[in-house]
């Protein structure tokens, strides 16, 4: 879902805040609000990074991490 580069930073600078916020408050290792603050931020990042792409042809200097555990 792309949308106005503006909009979309602007909105993933909210979602970074809002995850932040959850990790410093965070209860337990799982605490479900961190785990939902990391999907937001994902989304927002990628629908930033799409706009950017649709309106101005750039890319970001990096990427998502991959979240596959390894296996020995």
């Amino acid at each position: 879902m792309a949308t106005e580069p503006r909009l979309a930073l602007q909105q993933l600078i909210a979602a970074l805040e809002r995850h932040f916020e959850a990790m410093s408050s965070k209860r337990s290792d799982e605490d479900p609000a961190v785990q939902h603050a990391y999907e937001v931020l994902k989304d927002a990042f990628l629908d930033y990074e799409e706009s950017v792409d649709l309106k101005f042809e750039e890319w970001l200097p990096f990427e998502l991490a991959d979240n596959e555990e390894e296996t020995d």
